[in-house]
């Protein structure tokens, strides 16, 4: 009886493993690359280790973030698009 629920509690293991798998498979299948209506409307920008930028790619604006070392956080600054005329 001892190795019969031994075996169960193998094939159990063995089928909710392949059964988690597929499902994280599946999900991760349905998450979008960018394309299409899905497409992230910010794109986080890192210029170098004291500036960082936040673009908005459907009006083309920007917002620069300055981060002095040591130090806490600053005000993000809305900044012209270099790709619209304003």
């Amino acid at each position: 009886m001892n190795k019969t629920l031994l075996y169960l509690s193998i094939c159990f293991l063995g089928v909710c493993t392949l059964l988690g798998s597929w499902l994280i498979s599946n999900s991760l299948q349905k998450v979008s690359v960018g394309k299409g209506k899905d497409e992230p409307r910010y794109e986080l920008v890192p210029v170098n280790e004291q500036n960082i930028i936040l673009y908005d790619k459907q009006t083309g604006e920007y917002w620069r973030k300055f981060i002095e070392p040591n130090e806490g956080p600053t005000n993000w600054e809305k900044q012209p698009s270099p790709i619209t005329s304003e």
